[in-house]
């Protein structure tokens, strides 16, 4: 059953990789870039300040800071656990793929912290701002399926990667803003 699974995975992670172009391979880059989020999370602490005022901001930093690290922190257990090859050291599909960087990063990719920062931070504020701003998530989302999507077609996780990470960074986040709103009403900010 696990076998079957993972063979569907590299399937999968074959066809939407190779989707790919040579055409769009900058956009993707630039999505998967850590940094790329810059602006929308300046944006959204902007917001957050405005309608909550710097205390709350402030402990939201400190809540996304712990967010991320728990998150990021899990992957690299996860990564040195289970020891999945990622799709570049495998040798049943590396022939098969588009390496789109330059490298494909540590040797082992189960599960994608990209995508599980992604969906963290995205959940998160959306929990947050949900009442006020009536779309946020789902742009906000749809940003962190982006993030997910770009590990795949730059060729360094597989779909399961994604997904994984995915719903790693939703679970710790509803968990860590329920955690920021218990400290918002223990603390009277």
């Amino acid at each position: 059953m696990l076998e079957e699974l993972i063979q569907y995975d590299k399937e999968l992670f074959l066809f939407l990789n190779n989707l790919g172009t040579s055409s769009w391979d900058g956009f993707w880059l630039f999505i998967t870039h850590k940094f790329s989020a810059v602006p929308i999370y300046l944006l959204l602490a902007i917001v957050f300040y405005k309608e909550y005022g710097l205390k709350k901001l402030l402990l939201l930093l400190l809540t996304i800071a712990l967010l991320i690290t728990v998150t990021d922190q899990l992957a690299n257990f996860f990564k040195y656990g289970v020891q999945r090859l990622r799709p570049c050291y495998d040798e049943e599909v590396n022939g098969l793929m588009r390496l789109v960087k330059s490298s494909c990063g540590g040797k082992f990719g189960y599960f994608s912290a990209h995508a599980s920062n992604a969906f963290a931070v995205a959940f998160l504020f959306t929990y947050l701002l949900k009442e006020k701003y009536k779309y946020i998530g789902f742009l906000l989302l749809t940003w962190a399926c982006l993030v997910a999507y770009s590990r795949i077609y730059i060729g360094v996780h597989f779909p399961l990667d994604s997904i994984t990470g995915a719903f790693i960074g939703l679970i710790f986040s509803w968990l860590f803003a329920k955690l920021f709103i218990f400290a918002t009403l223990k603390f009277r900010l």
